[in-house]
Order: structure tokens, then sequence, then C-alpha cells
């Protein structure tokens, strides 16, 4: 991450910020993640690159339309014990997001360790209530969130027993 430590960044337009690394990879994004998974998995959730020296998590969705399985790696975010989601995606919610509305069975891989979880995408009261919180405690989800039109995606992933 050209030797910016993750906490270090504050400003969603950072150009050290993981999510905004050129990719050059065909495929786009997805052939970028594939690269980021098999080193997560290869690694017992360690990896490198942009996302050296931060927490990163896989989560696998089954696609809303396809029905096929999708794994996203994305940085955990705790509000207390609850662990949540959100993303950087400017023009759009996240398929993972869709995914999750149609089917809340999700995977969460963290370290070496893989969960079945239920993810569940929040609305109305409990929307609001929780980005209000979110947004004056996360100085980057506030930034981004003070630059795109649409309420950020958030979702919280509970972990089976």
């Amino acid at each position: 991450m050209n030797d910016t430590d993750q906490a270090d960044i504050t400003d969603y337009n950072d150009p050290n910020a993981p999510w905004n690394q050129a990719w050059d990879q065909e495929g786009g994004i997805a052939g970028w993640n594939d690269d980021v998974i098999t080193e997560f998995r290869e690694n017992s959730g360690r990896v490198g690159g942009a996302y050296a020296g931060g927490d990163l998590i896989l989560l696998t969705t089954t696609g809303a339309r396809s029905g096929k399985r999708h794994t996203t790696p994305l940085g955990p975010l705790y509000r207390d014990d609850t662990l949540y989601v959100s993303s950087f995606i400017e023009d759009k919610y996240p398929a993972w997001w869709h995914n999750i509305k149609a089917n809340q069975q999700v995977t969460v891989e963290y370290g070496d360790k893989t969960h079945h979880a239920t993810g569940r995408v929040l609305e109305g009261a409990e929307y609001a209530e929780f980005a209000a919180w979110v947004l004056a405690n996360n100085p980057l989800l506030a930034d981004f969130q003070s630059k795109v039109d649409r309420p950020i995606p958030l979702v919280v992933l509970t972990l089976d027993s």
C-alpha cells in the first residue's frame, strides 16, 4: 500500500487507499479480487499489496439472480461486538448487498476460520439509527457518504455459534 499504514488513511480520496488502487488485470476488479482471495486462503487471512496490515474477511454470498456462490474480500467493521460491512462503490450498491437481500445465509472467512453466518441488510429506522452511529464513528464512511447521493450500504453479519 505505498508504505502507508491503513490507519493513516482518513480521506476517501486518499490515493493510497485500497479502493483507489488501479488494477490492470484482465477481468477488472473481479480478477484483482481473485488474487486477493487466493492469497488470503494460502496465508491464513494475511495478504499483502493494498490490504497489507489491515483486517480482511472473505464474504461468500449466493447470487440473487444466478444462484452461484460469490466471494468478496471486505474490511470488517465493528460497533461494539456487532460485525458489519459496507462498501465504497460509488455508482450502485454492491452485488453482495443485493445477494444478501435475496438470501441471508452467507459464509465468512476470517484468518484461518470459516463461519456460517446470517447477513442482514439494515433498513428503515434500524438503518437510520445504525447509520447515524457509523457516520459519527467512521470518518472514512462519513467522508464517502458526503460524496455520494445514495445512503451507504450497511449489512450486519451474525456468525453462527
